[in-house]
């Protein structure tokens, strides 16, 4: 009778550590589910749009990552969990470099758009570089602006910026041509001339310089 006793005790004992296993399997699943799913979610949202909600996105996708790894520390058999883990990371780093790569790309245009706006007096320059606005009585103005804040801000230019910064000038210089033609006076003629000047050896020796600079930098 006793003997009868011992087995049934080691066998309920069997019964409940096997039950304690698959409740963590399925503990471990559930983890790995709600992380799998929530990334492979996340991941069809465009850029542009996580980007508003980015914090928000990575702290889940932090959190559900941690919830699924240590419901799988314990575990044994975890192979095929670890692989669907693995796979769903990957698919979050791309995500997650994408978005990335987005910011950037916001950043350097953010950055493009302000440093036109700050050489015409705060006009949002386009890449149409339509300049119809200028006319025979505020050309002298706009040039004389353009060059003064280029002279400024000389030293902080990198030569890409200062690629883009010869293109707006010789955008101006053809709206120059028609603009003479609409009744330019001479005495303002002379005066953008001479900014002229001071602009093309201002590029001239600061645009190298630049270049210089990156190249330093690239060495390093």
């Amino acid at each position: 009778m006793k003997k009868i006793s011992s087995i049934l005790v080691l066998a309920i004992m069997a019964i409940a550590m096997t039950s304690c296993k698959n409740s963590e399997k399925e503990r471990a699943q559930t983890t790995v589910d709600d992380y799998t799913m929530y990334i492979d979610s996340v991941s069809n949202v465009l850029a542009n749009d996580a980007d508003q909600k980015w914090d928000e996105i990575e702290k889940y996708a932090e959190k559900k990552k941690e919830q699924a790894h240590n419901e799988l520390k314990t575990l044994e058999d975890k192979a095929d969990l670890e692989a669907r883990m693995e796979a769903s990371s990957k698919k979050w780093d791309e995500f997650k470099q994408n978005v990335v790569d987005y910011r950037l790309r916001m950043e350097a245009e953010n950055a493009k758009v302000a440093m036109r706006s700050s050489l015409f007096s705060g006009v949002v320059i386009k890449d149409d570089m339509n300049f119809d606005w200028v006319n025979k009585d505020n050309i002298l103005s706009v040039y004389d602006h353009f060059v003064t804040t280029a002279s400024k801000n000389k030293d902080s230019y990198s030569r890409e910026q200062w690629d883009d910064i010869k293109m707006m000038y010789e955008a101006l210089d053809t709206r120059k041509n028609t603009v003479e033609k609409e009744g330019l006076t001479s005495a303002d003629n002379l005066k953008i001339a001479g900014l002229k000047v001071q602009f093309a050896t201002m590029y001239k020796i600061n645009r190298i310089g630049a270049k210089a600079e990156e190249n330093q930098e690239a060495k390093k």
